[in-house]
């Protein structure tokens, strides 16, 4: 029906990459991702994707079939073999449910719905009969939809508070989070830094935020590097705007200096102390907060600003990501940072990024983006597989540049059929196959554990062929040289491209370490 009004339809081979399509769709435009599925076995398919938009917060509208509201005839041929109890999964498992329980409303119920969706995922439920049913559509014609939400304003007594602070404080550090992206606080962040002399670090959701600001230390936490974190172990006061603070942001609270007043700003009062203390808490956009604490207090001379002079500039201007370690690679497969540090200089400076889970995402540090809009992670839901349909999101959302999506070979096997999809859709979709032949989380889990790891090691198997079966550009890369001579095909991607990058899979990531650091100290 929707192809036959002309409405431009995208459709993935898979229920459950198609939620994901929908999720990724919305973090690419800011706009509703709709997704729309059938009843029963389809919404059972689908309920991975759909915990995993939930969790996100991203605007998604979940369009579910579902059995007809109305009892069958005595004579009815046999069982409804899709009958399934939707609402009462979908309650459980904590979506919004709205159900279209008659045709005359049903398009006002669709209208409310879609106001919901604008807040976070909802679900819909339209009955077959209700689907099938005809309407008057002057008398089924829904109302016009509230008023656009406005930003949050602050309290002024807190805003107070939190001045008092920042005025005790000559080395304070920023922290934003994916909310201070979303409510455009990029430049009123930067200029309170310099207004305090403040040192600019992000979550890993927003990286790149600060990016081209002079004391920009990139990521907090299970993903930092050693040049920032020379001006991280100095500060005196945290600030953070849209930052929940959770367990990766701090490195199980050890990423930040102890004893040091901490200062959260989230538009959500619920998160403010959530997984991490705060000493003063402001509930408020964080573009507006920015700016009151820079209106509400003097700019300082340079020599009040400890960690923005000419010395420690020059040591983040000069500092080298790949001075971080020494390259592993072996005969056959390359170390993944090196990797990443070579294709962060051979893809397009504007690209969008997205990025499935597993122990290959100790690349996410050594690749950039112009900032978090081009950016996608989908651990969320702490599950590999789901990148493949958020990445075609992406791509659906914001063609004008390449996406680029990395995944490892335990997600891509789940995934494999969406290669079609790609193609089908003329995606502008790159795809780097981080493979280590392995479920490389699993094996350091169980190394780190002394437990057999052969259970969670895979064949040595050349997926480019595949890819090219569906109508890809594809290589396989065992080596930096090889990787090299694709040089001008990843420069200006023409179509879909497929690297099956083989990488040495014994390094394990900084967070599973991590991990197992956080589970020695339990008692």
């Amino acid at each position: 029906t929707l192809d036959a009004l002309g409405v431009r339809f995208c459709g993935a081979r898979h229920a459950n990459e198609g939620v994901a399509m929908a999720e990724g769709y919305a973090s690419a435009t800011g706009k509703l991702g709709l997704a729309i599925l059938g009843r029963g076995p389809a919404m059972t398919n689908a309920l991975h994707g759909a915990v995993f938009a939930q969790r996100t917060g991203s605007p998604i509208l979940l369009i579910f079939g579902d059995s007809p509201n109305t009892l069958p005839a005595t004579n009815a041929l046999g069982p409804e073999q899709k009958g399934f109890n939707a609402a009462g999964v979908l309650q459980a498992a904590g979506f919004r449910t709205l159900i279209a329980s008659e045709p005359l409303s049903a398009r006002r119920t669709l209208a409310k719905a879609m106001t919901a969706a604008q807040q976070g995922a909802t679900a819909l439920l339209l009955p077959m009969n209700v689907q099938l049913a005809s309407i008057d559509p002057d008398a089924s014609a829904p109302e016009a939809p509230p008023p656009a939400r406005q930003p949050a304003a602050p309290r002024a007594s807190a805003v107070a508070t939190a001045v008092e602070v920042l005025r005790a404080s000559r080395r304070p550090l920023i922290v934003a989070g994916l909310g201070a992206h979303l409510a455009g606080a990029r430049e009123e962040l930067m200029a309170l830094a310099d207004h305090l002399g403040a040192a600019l670090v992000t979550t890993l959701k927003a990286q790149d935020l600060s990016r081209g600001h002079p004391f920009d230390c990139g990521i907090l936490g299970s993903f930092s590097n050693a040049g920032g974190r020379r001006l991280i172990e100095q500060a005196d006061c945290v600030i953070s705007f849209g930052a929940g603070l959770n367990q990766r942001t701090t490195s199980f609270g050890t990423a930040l200096p102890t004893d040091v007043p901490v200062i959260q700003v989230d538009t959500q009062r619920t998160h403010i102390g959530r997984w991490f203390h705060a000493d003063v808490g402001i509930v408020g956009d964080a573009r507006v907060v920015a700016e009151r604490l820079r209106q509400a207090l003097p700019e300082r001379p340079a020599a009040d600003k400890p960690l923005h002079d000419a010395a420690m500039r020059q040591w983040l201007a000069d500092f080298d990501r790949a001075s971080e370690f020494e390259p592993q690679p072996t005969p056959r497969a390359m170390d993944p940072r090196s990797l990443a540090l070579a294709l962060d200089r051979l893809l397009p400076n504007d690209r969008n990024l997205v990025y499935d889970v597993g122990n290959f995402l100790q690349i996410a540090p050594y690749l950039s983006v112009p900032g978090p809009g081009q950016l996608k992670h989908t651990a969320d839901f702490a599950s590999i597989g789901l990148g493949f349909g958020t990445a075609l999101g992406f791509a659906c959302g914001a063609p004008e540049r390449p996406t680029v999506l990395f995944l490892g070979d335990g997600a891509f096997l789940m995934t494999l059929g969406e290669l079609e999809t790609v193609v089908r859709e003329d995606l502008p979709l790159v795809i780097v196959l981080m493979n280590d032949c392995a479920y490389g989380a699993e094996l350091h889990y169980l190394k780190e554990r002394n437990q057999p790891v052969a259970l969670s090691k895979f064949p040595d198997i050349d997926y480019a062929p595949i890819a090219e079966a569906f109508g890809f550009e594809a290589a396989t890369v065992r080596t930096l040289d090889e990787l090299h001579a694709l040089a001008p095909m990843l420069a200006e991607p023409a179509g879909p491209i497929f690297l099956d990058c083989k990488i040495n899979g014994s390094i394990p990531a900084p967070f599973l370490l991590e991990n197992l650091a956080q589970e020695r100290r339990k008692p």
